[in-house]
């Protein structure tokens, strides 16, 4: 039986890669095939969107990364919400790769081996999304609307 299958009822995922200054995260459609919102935020502002999702798109559950600082969100959100979790290891690299794949090198980035290339922005949303498909098992889909919106709201940060 599928992961997806254990669920308790339909809806919305939320995908969240952990961190003590900021986090990754992400929102599925009901039907679980795409990504519809992708974010990286300080914890206690990811906390904030977690809660506002459940409450207006009802999720049904939160797949977070099992390596540092996941007993504390799991411990946070447990009460609330049906946690999941998943293995982490490997994930900041494989986000990376994804990310170029998502986005495409332009210019001169081009021409770096793939190993030295690095996002001109944080990845963590992209984590969040990888540990969400490793818990589903299958790739979601990711609108590129979302990787451009996050590097403006990255841009008009600094």
């Amino acid at each position: 039986m599928s992961p997806a299958a254990s669920l308790p009822g339909p809806g919305p995922l939320a995908g969240l890669d952990p961190g003590r200054s900021k986090c990754g995260l992400v929102l599925t459609d009901a039907e679980r095939q795409q990504i519809v919102a992708a974010r990286v935020l300080p914890p206690q502002q990811a906390l904030a969107l977690l809660r506002h999702w459940q409450q207006g798109t009802g999720l049904a559950a939160v797949v977070l990364g099992n390596g540092t600082g996941s007993a504390l969100w799991q411990h946070q959100l447990a009460p609330e919400l049906l946690v999941l979790s998943v293995d982490e290891r490997g994930s900041t690299l494989a986000a990376r790769e994804r990310y170029w794949q998502l986005q495409p090198p332009r210019g001169w980035q081009r021409l770096l081996p793939r190993g030295l290339r690095q996002p001109p922005r944080d990845w963590d949303d992209v984590v969040a999304q990888l540990l969400l498909e490793r818990w589903l098992g299958r790739p979601l889909i990711r609108p590129p609307s979302l990787l451009e919106t996050q590097k403006l709201a990255r841009t008009v940060k600094a």
